[in-house]
């Protein structure tokens, strides 16, 4: 009867193992981008190493339609861990701009991770902001996030859609337009350096328009989300000195859900292996747990704050 009893208790255990994923191991859903962008690549890397430093962690790595999507994905229930703009998880918070009249709830802040920066890339004889009242200047795609910025950055300048010639195109289709003197300027937010602006500067001289401290201190007391950037020289040809500007910061939100340990072990392993980071992709080089805290703008999982308290960088 007692070796009956042991056998059948043995055998429980075993099936309870197994239906816990092989001694409780963990499988988080992480939606990230289109198979060919950078937010799919990018955090293809992030989950080798984390699952790498984290015993009995794995992740399904899904493609997806990006930041909007991912915050459905992840209210939903429907995905753990999702790459985000920081601007367009603040609309989802608050219910604004994308997400007007819609406040989405279920997630929160882990890391900012890497700057998509705000350029503006404009012809030869156009030199400041203020000089594109009156020009033909290319928003972004209708409704995209770009035509938020491009209007959030008008705004500080003074200058609205009612001043300037509005064209919503897409960054390739901005570049191509530009080369054929159909439009003067146009605004790309995207790592730097950009591809499309990267080939057309192979061919066409241009103006990166700088966004300078007065102006971006009033974007930022405005809209939060956004940080300082400098795009250094040299990052395009015939750019020859650094440029200031802002930047929105690519970041991972976490469902709510999550144990705090879980997402604390996360967050430690992702900024402490930076440069295994890195060897995989080359935005690893931008983690760094500061600029992280200074890009997120809604509340942060009690998981990574519990992280950046230790390390000093959150009161």
């Amino acid at each position: 009867m007692k070796k009956r009893l042991s056998f059948i208790m043995v055998t429980l255990c075993v099936i309870t193992l197994a239906l816990a994923g092989c001694g409780g191991k963990t499988t988080l859903k992480m939606a990230t981008g289109g198979t060919t962008g950078t937010y799919y690549a990018y955090s293809g890397t992030v989950s080798q190493v984390l699952s790498q430093k984290i015993d009995n962690l794995s992740f399904d790595v899904q493609s997806t339609g990006a930041s909007k999507a991912n915050i459905y994905l992840i209210s939903d229930k429907e995905a753990d861990i999702a790459l985000v703009q920081n601007d367009v998880m603040y609309y989802a918070y608050h219910g604004t701009d994308l997400f007007a009249g819609e406040k989405v709830s279920g997630f929160s802040a882990m890391a900012g991770v890497y700057a998509e920066v705000c350029q503006i890339v404009a012809k030869n004889g156009i030199t400041s902001i203020e000089d594109l009242r009156g020009k033909r200047v290319s928003v972004g795609d209708i409704g995209s996030g770009v035509e938020f910025n491009a209007r959030q950055i008008l705004e500080a300048y003074g200058i609205t859609f009612d001043d300037i010639i509005v064209n919503n195109l897409s960054f390739g289709d901005s570049a191509a337009a530009f080369k054929d003197d159909k439009i003067d300027a146009f605004f790309c937010v995207a790592g730097a350096p950009t591809t499309a602006i990267v080939e057309l500067a192979t061919t066409n001289q241009i103006n990166l328009l700088e966004i300078d401290d007065q102006h971006a201190a009033k974007l930022m007391e405005k809209y939060p989300f956004y940080t300082k950037f400098h795009v250094p020289a040299g990052t395009y040809k015939g750019v020859e000195a650094d440029v200031r500007t802002v930047a929105v910061v690519a970041s991972y939100i976490v469902a709510d859900s999550l144990e705090e340990d879980l997402v604390y072990k996360m967050t430690k392993a992702l900024f402490e292996n930076a440069a295994e980071i890195a060897a995989g992709h080359p935005k690893g080089v931008e983690l760094d747990p500061a600029y992280s805290v200074s890009s997120i703008s809604i509340p942060m999982h009690p998981g990574a704050e519990k992280y950046y308290k230790e390390v000093g960088v959150l009161d």
